[in-house]
Protein backbone atom coordinates (compact mmCIF):
# COMPACT_ATOMS: atom_id res chain seq x y z
CA UNK A 1 0.00 0.00 0.00
CA UNK A 2 2.93 2.32 0.74
CA UNK A 3 4.27 2.06 -2.82
CA UNK A 4 0.84 2.70 -4.33
CA UNK A 5 0.33 5.72 -2.08
CA UNK A 6 3.74 7.10 -3.02
CA UNK A 7 2.94 6.59 -6.71
CA UNK A 8 -0.26 8.60 -6.49
CA UNK A 9 1.46 11.21 -4.33
CA UNK A 10 3.58 11.93 -7.39
CA UNK A 11 0.54 13.54 -9.02
CA UNK A 12 1.13 16.54 -6.74
CA UNK A 13 4.86 16.86 -7.52
CA UNK A 14 6.43 14.28 -9.82
CA UNK A 15 9.92 13.39 -8.60
CA UNK A 16 12.30 10.47 -9.03
CA UNK A 17 11.37 7.14 -10.59
CA UNK A 18 7.76 7.19 -9.39
CA UNK A 19 7.35 10.69 -10.74
CA UNK A 20 8.61 9.59 -14.14
CA UNK A 21 6.23 6.64 -14.09
CA UNK A 22 3.32 8.91 -13.19
CA UNK A 23 4.15 11.35 -15.99
CA UNK A 24 4.36 8.47 -18.47
CA UNK A 25 0.66 7.74 -17.81
CA UNK A 26 -0.56 11.31 -17.56
CA UNK A 27 -1.11 12.34 -21.19
CA UNK A 28 -3.14 9.27 -22.12
CA UNK A 29 -4.87 9.05 -18.74
CA UNK A 30 -6.17 12.63 -18.86
CA UNK A 31 -6.82 12.90 -22.61
CA UNK A 32 -10.57 12.26 -22.42
CA UNK A 33 -11.11 14.81 -19.68
CA UNK A 34 -8.87 17.39 -21.34
CA UNK A 35 -10.52 17.04 -24.74
CA UNK A 36 -13.98 17.37 -23.20
CA UNK A 37 -12.86 20.41 -21.25
CA UNK A 38 -11.31 22.15 -24.24
CA UNK A 39 -14.55 21.64 -26.16
CA UNK A 40 -16.20 23.89 -23.56
CA UNK A 41 -13.85 26.75 -24.46
CA UNK A 42 -15.97 28.56 -27.01
CA UNK A 43 -15.98 32.05 -28.45
CA UNK A 44 -12.36 32.82 -27.48
CA UNK A 45 -9.46 33.89 -29.69
CA UNK A 46 -6.52 34.19 -27.29
CA UNK A 47 -3.15 35.35 -28.55
CA UNK A 48 -1.27 34.63 -25.33
CA UNK A 49 -2.04 31.59 -23.17
CA UNK A 50 -0.67 30.54 -19.78
CA UNK A 51 -0.91 26.80 -19.05
CA UNK A 52 -0.45 26.25 -15.30
CA UNK A 53 0.66 22.83 -14.08
CA UNK A 54 1.68 21.54 -17.51
CA UNK A 55 2.32 17.95 -16.34
CA UNK A 56 3.49 15.80 -19.25
CA UNK A 57 2.83 18.43 -21.89
CA UNK A 58 -0.14 17.25 -23.95
CA UNK A 59 -2.52 20.03 -22.95
CA UNK A 60 -0.05 22.75 -23.88
CA UNK A 61 0.28 21.18 -27.33
CA UNK A 62 -3.48 20.78 -27.75
CA UNK A 63 -4.00 24.44 -26.89
CA UNK A 64 -1.73 25.37 -29.79
CA UNK A 65 -3.77 23.15 -32.09
CA UNK A 66 -7.01 24.75 -30.92
CA UNK A 67 -5.58 28.26 -31.20
CA UNK A 68 -3.06 28.16 -34.07
CA UNK A 69 -2.27 31.88 -33.84
CA UNK A 70 -1.53 31.80 -30.11
CA UNK A 71 1.66 31.57 -28.08
CA UNK A 72 1.65 29.30 -25.01
CA UNK A 73 3.69 29.76 -21.86
CA UNK A 74 3.61 26.53 -19.86
CA UNK A 75 4.75 26.36 -16.24
CA UNK A 76 5.04 23.71 -13.55
CA UNK A 77 6.67 23.64 -10.13
CA UNK A 78 8.15 20.18 -10.83
CA UNK A 79 11.37 20.05 -12.85
CA UNK A 80 10.40 16.64 -14.27
CA UNK A 81 7.17 18.08 -15.66
CA UNK A 82 9.04 20.97 -17.25
CA UNK A 83 11.49 18.49 -18.80
CA UNK A 84 8.71 16.23 -20.12
CA UNK A 85 6.66 19.13 -21.49
CA UNK A 86 9.68 20.48 -23.34
CA UNK A 87 10.34 17.07 -24.86
CA UNK A 88 6.70 16.61 -25.89
CA UNK A 89 6.49 20.05 -27.49
CA UNK A 90 10.01 20.40 -28.87
CA UNK A 91 8.90 21.41 -32.37
CA UNK A 92 6.55 24.11 -31.08
CA UNK A 93 9.32 25.49 -28.86
CA UNK A 94 11.77 25.54 -31.78
CA UNK A 95 9.22 27.47 -33.85
CA UNK A 96 8.86 30.04 -31.07
CA UNK A 97 5.23 29.19 -30.35
CA UNK A 98 5.81 27.92 -26.83
CA UNK A 99 8.06 28.42 -23.84
CA UNK A 100 8.16 26.10 -20.84
CA UNK A 101 9.46 27.27 -17.47
CA UNK A 102 9.55 26.31 -13.81
CA UNK A 103 6.96 28.33 -11.95
CA UNK A 104 4.81 28.41 -8.81
CA UNK A 105 1.22 29.59 -9.12
CA UNK A 106 1.37 30.97 -5.57
CA UNK A 107 4.03 33.43 -6.69
CA UNK A 108 3.89 33.98 -10.44
CA UNK A 109 6.98 35.73 -11.82
CA UNK A 110 5.31 36.79 -15.04
CA UNK A 111 4.41 40.19 -16.51
CA UNK A 112 1.16 41.62 -15.17
CA UNK A 113 -1.86 41.78 -17.48
CA UNK A 114 -0.08 39.86 -20.24
CA UNK A 115 -2.28 36.80 -20.98
CA UNK A 116 -5.68 36.42 -22.62
CA UNK A 117 -6.30 32.91 -21.26
CA UNK A 118 -4.95 30.90 -18.33
CA UNK A 119 -5.68 27.18 -18.02
CA UNK A 120 -5.43 24.75 -15.12
CA UNK A 121 -6.13 21.08 -15.88
CA UNK A 122 -6.27 18.66 -12.96
CA UNK A 123 -4.12 20.85 -10.73
CA UNK A 124 -6.11 23.18 -8.45
CA UNK A 125 -6.61 20.21 -6.11
CA UNK A 126 -3.05 20.84 -4.90
CA UNK A 127 -3.05 24.64 -4.60
CA UNK A 128 -2.70 25.27 -0.87
CA UNK A 129 -4.17 28.78 -0.77
CA UNK A 130 -6.79 29.13 -3.49
CA UNK A 131 -7.45 32.80 -2.79
CA UNK A 132 -3.78 33.68 -3.17
CA UNK A 133 -3.32 31.50 -6.24
CA UNK A 134 -6.45 32.73 -8.00
CA UNK A 135 -5.43 36.33 -7.27
CA UNK A 136 -2.02 35.60 -8.82
CA UNK A 137 -3.71 34.26 -11.95
CA UNK A 138 -5.97 37.31 -12.09
CA UNK A 139 -2.91 39.53 -11.90
CA UNK A 140 -1.29 38.12 -15.06
CA UNK A 141 -4.52 38.13 -17.09
CA UNK A 142 -5.61 41.11 -19.12
CA UNK A 143 -8.94 42.70 -18.20
CA UNK A 144 -11.59 40.56 -19.85
CA UNK A 145 -9.24 37.57 -20.05
CA UNK A 146 -10.41 34.11 -19.01
CA UNK A 147 -9.29 31.58 -16.43
CA UNK A 148 -10.23 28.00 -17.29
CA UNK A 149 -10.27 25.21 -14.68
CA UNK A 150 -10.89 21.56 -15.58
CA UNK A 151 -11.20 18.84 -12.92
CA UNK A 152 -11.97 15.14 -13.03
CA UNK A 153 -13.67 15.34 -9.62
CA UNK A 154 -16.61 17.56 -8.73
CA UNK A 155 -15.79 17.27 -5.03
CA UNK A 156 -18.64 14.89 -4.26
CA UNK A 157 -17.75 11.71 -6.18
CA UNK A 158 -16.47 8.62 -4.39
CA UNK A 159 -13.26 8.35 -6.41
CA UNK A 160 -12.27 11.92 -5.66
CA UNK A 161 -12.96 11.48 -1.96
CA UNK A 162 -10.91 8.28 -1.96
CA UNK A 163 -7.87 9.98 -3.50
CA UNK A 164 -8.16 12.83 -1.01
CA UNK A 165 -7.46 10.26 1.71
CA UNK A 166 -4.35 8.80 0.09
CA UNK A 167 -2.77 11.87 -1.51
CA UNK A 168 -1.43 14.33 1.01
CA UNK A 169 -2.48 17.92 0.40
CA UNK A 170 -5.19 17.07 -2.13
CA UNK A 171 -8.61 18.68 -1.91
CA UNK A 172 -11.39 18.12 -4.45
CA UNK A 173 -13.35 21.36 -4.47
CA UNK A 174 -16.96 21.55 -5.54
CA UNK A 175 -17.83 23.77 -8.48
CA UNK A 176 -19.59 26.18 -6.13
CA UNK A 177 -16.53 26.41 -3.85
CA UNK A 178 -14.40 27.27 -6.85
CA UNK A 179 -16.94 29.78 -8.15
CA UNK A 180 -17.11 31.62 -4.84
CA UNK A 181 -13.33 31.81 -4.61
CA UNK A 182 -13.05 33.11 -8.17
CA UNK A 183 -15.59 35.84 -7.43
CA UNK A 184 -13.54 36.92 -4.40
CA UNK A 185 -10.36 37.13 -6.46
CA UNK A 186 -11.16 39.49 -9.31
CA UNK A 187 -13.27 37.29 -11.58
CA UNK A 188 -16.85 37.58 -12.76
CA UNK A 189 -19.24 35.79 -15.12
CA UNK A 190 -18.18 32.34 -13.94
CA UNK A 191 -19.60 29.67 -16.23
CA UNK A 192 -19.76 26.10 -14.88
CA UNK A 193 -19.99 23.02 -17.09
CA UNK A 194 -20.79 19.51 -15.80
CA UNK A 195 -20.18 16.38 -17.83
CA UNK A 196 -23.55 14.65 -18.43
CA UNK A 197 -22.47 11.25 -17.09
CA UNK A 198 -19.18 11.72 -15.19
CA UNK A 199 -18.15 13.86 -12.23
CA UNK A 200 -16.06 16.06 -14.53
CA UNK A 201 -16.40 19.82 -14.18
CA UNK A 202 -14.89 22.87 -15.78
CA UNK A 203 -15.25 26.56 -15.05
CA UNK A 204 -14.62 29.54 -17.30
CA UNK A 205 -14.17 32.76 -15.32
CA UNK A 206 -13.72 36.20 -16.85
CA UNK A 207 -11.42 38.72 -15.20
CA UNK A 208 -13.35 41.79 -14.17
CA UNK A 209 -12.71 45.01 -16.07
CA UNK A 210 -10.25 46.98 -13.99
CA UNK A 211 -11.12 50.33 -12.51
CA UNK A 212 -9.35 52.99 -14.60
CA UNK A 213 -8.45 54.83 -11.38
CA UNK A 214 -6.66 51.77 -9.95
Amino acid sequence: MGLIKNFFQATARPEGLLGRLMLSTMNAGHAGLSDWGMAQLQGLSPESILEIGCGAGRNAGELLKKYPSAHVTAIDHAELSVERTRDYNRKAIEKGRMQVETGDVASLRLPKSSFDLATAFETVYFWEDLDRCFAQVSGVLRAGGCFFICNESDGTDAAGQHFEKIIEGMHCHTAEELRQTLLRCGFSDVRICHHPSRPWICLVATKSVEDKKA
